[in-house]
Order: structure tokens, then C-alpha cells, then sequence
């Protein structure tokens, strides 16, 4: 079965349809026996933006979570996101920007970094992507659409440890998916591998974003 998906989400709505009840936490065990990442983390007070010319993903999942971190001013926050899991991916002119702004003289700071733009795309497994929203063209094959996210078998399934998720709630899931000219705003990533060929970052006064 092949799906096709063309233009945006807004992921925070999303998000939130997708998770009424939050007082379930997914077993750390399962992301242990899946190879993921035991631990989460207190999400930054910055979101990041992410541009891709094309990811092309093995195992994927997508479920609703919410991300506990804080504000820049360091107050305590909780920001729904949509979780999307790929047990692996290639991808293909990943460029990666935060602002982090009124930095005392400096005023605006921007952190760009680039990687995968050669004959060797940037290579991950068990990546995890929390994501707030999203623009691409979404080819799905071997897609379910409304599974329990505890019972989603083919990608790497939820993330455990800490993470604020429903096990009964709503989750997709396929066998692959291709993404193209991605445009993204995420609260967190996370790998058990991340391999950035070609990677260059660079820091500069100003707003200079990949979008």
C-alpha cells in the first residue's frame, strides 16, 4: 500500500488531538529492548528549525507526546509534539538552525549546521524526532493509521523512560516513507547513531535560519 501525503500540519494541534490523556508513561524496557534511548531530558527553552532535500526512512512510528522543559527565562513548560520514529534513515542535505536571542551586546546569536549535502548522506538509527511542525511531500508504504501507539511494531517503537505518552493512544505506523523538501520545527532529537558526513556548522550575529 503506498500513500502520498502533499503540503503542511500544524503538528501542535495534532499533537493535542492525539493525546487526551498523558497520565500513562511507556515502559522503559521496551525502548531498552528496541535499542533506543533509555533516557529523555528536559526539552531547552529553543526550538530548532530542520530543512531536508529528501529523508528516506525504514521502521517508521508517529505518536503524540508532551515534551517537559522550560522557557529561556528558565520557567517550567509542557509543549505538545508529535513524536516520529525511524528505525533507520538517510538523509540528504540536512541543514539544521537555532536563534538564540538578545544575547546581552551581541543581540541575536544564529547557529547553523549543514552535513550530508555530498555523495554521502547524513546515516541514523533509532532516531527520534519531536516534532512541533511540519511541511513536506510524504510518500507512506505498508501504512496503519490508528494503532495502538504500545503495539506499533514497525518502527522502534516509543521512546520509555521518561517520556509523557499514552500507550493506548492513537499511533501510525509503516514500513517506509520518503520525505521531500522538508521543512521542520522540532523541540528534540534523539539517536542511538547519528552520522553527519560533511558536517559544517557555523555561528553568526543575526537571524540566519534554514527556513
Amino acid at each position: 500500500m503506498e500513500s502520498q501525503v502533499r503540503g503542511g500540519t500544524r503538528w501542535k494541534r495534532f499533537a493535542v488531538v492525539m493525546v487526551p490523556s498523558v497520565a500513562a508513561t511507556a515502559a522503559i524496557g521496551v525502548a531498552l529492548a528496541q535499542g533506543a534511548l533509555a533516557a529523555s531530558f528536559s526539552v531547552s527553552g529553543q526550538s530548532f528549525k530542520v530543512t531536508t532535500k529528501q529523508l528516506d526512512g525504514e521502521g517508521f512510528v508517529q505518536y503524540g507526546a508532551l515534551d517537559e522543559g522550560y522557557t529561556l527565562k528558565g520557567d517550567k513548560t509542557v509543549r505538545p509534539v508529535a513524536v516520529s520514529a525511524f528505525s533507520t534513515a538517510t538523509i540528504q542535505s540536512l541543514c539544521q538552525s537555532v536563534v538564540t536571542p538578545n544575547i546581552p551586546v551581541l543581540g541575536n546569536v544564529s547557529l547553523i549546521l549543514r552535513a550530508g549535502d555530498g555523495a554521502e548522506p547524513v546515516r541514523a538509527e533509532n532516531l527520534y524526532i519531536d516534532v512541533a511542525q511540519l511541511e513536506a511531500d510524504a510518500t507512506f508504504r505498508g501504512i496503519d493509521i490508528g494503532v495502538a501507539a504500545k503495539d506499533a511494531n514497525k518502527g522502534p517503537g516509543m521512546k520509555g523512560g521518561k517520556e509523557q505518552a499514552n500507550p493506548f493512544g492513537f499511533s501510525q505506523q509503516s514500513d517506509s516513507v520518503t520525505l521531500k523538501d522538508v521543512k521542520q520545527t522540532a523541540w528534540a532529537t534523539s539517536a542511538g547513531t547519528f552520522k553527519l558526513s560533511g558536517l559544517k556548522m557555523s555561528v553568526s550575529t543575526g537571524v540566519k535560519e534554514c527556513y
